[in-house]
């Protein structure tokens, strides 16, 4: 059994690729089995650099394939911010949603989507990138118990209700993080042999 390690110490991040991953014969690690490798420095310009850097750094610390992701919301109201800074938009997620709805107080428009980017790196080098996402609009107020960042607020295209208040299941096959996801594990069952047989 090969092992992979989600380049990520986000505990919900991690229970969500693992519920996508099923049951695949592949020993799933994060950098919270990894205590004392150091912080990754996300200095990138975008997504998919941020998920590279991510991604590359795991896999020289951790000596065996790695991917990150990285995401956020975009807002058009707010020329696409959070962005990037979604995770730093404030110190906790009520701020950070609080903040967002203060921002769009008084604005009709209400479009958003969820980013994200996975890089898959394998020996010492990023191999390839997949991105996902999901349209909805941003709600008036939070609502749900589930999920967590922005999910509260944000109601996927074709649907009433928020990500919060969508069942895990139902999340997971709609989310931004799953169309990644799905991407990136075409590409590994296609790409066995380049990379060696170490994921699955």
């Amino acid at each position: 059994m090969g092992c992979i390690v989600i380049a990520t110490a986000n505990a919900h991040k991690v229970e969500e690729f693992r519920a996508l991953m099923g049951k695949q014969d592949v020993d799933v690690k994060s950098l919270l089995d990894y205590p004392h490798m150091p912080p990754i420095e996300e200095n990138g310009s975008s997504f998919r650099e941020n998920a590279s850097i991510k991604a590359l750094a795991a896999c020289n610390y951790c000596d065996v394939p790695a991917f990150a992701d990285d995401s956020g919301l975009e807002v058009a109201a707010l020329d696409g911010a959070p962005g990037i800074y979604s995770a730093r938009y404030a110190p906790t997620a009520p701020e950070r949603i609080a903040k967002l709805l203060k921002a769009l107080e008084g604005k009709t428009d209400r479009r958003a989507r969820f980013v994200c980017v996975i890089a898959i790196a394998v020996n010492g080098e990023v191999v390839d990138t997949f991105e996902g996402e999901v349209r909805g609009r941003i709600a008036d107020a939070p609502r749900g118990e589930g999920g967590f960042g922005y999910d509260p607020v944000f109601i996927p295209d074709g649907y009433d209700c928020t990500f919060a208040e969508l069942s895990a299941e139902e999340k997971n096959r709609i989310s931004h993080r799953a169309v990644a996801f799905r991407k990136a594990m075409e590409f590994v069952e296609d790409q066995m042999s380049m990379l060696d047989n170490d994921f699955l």
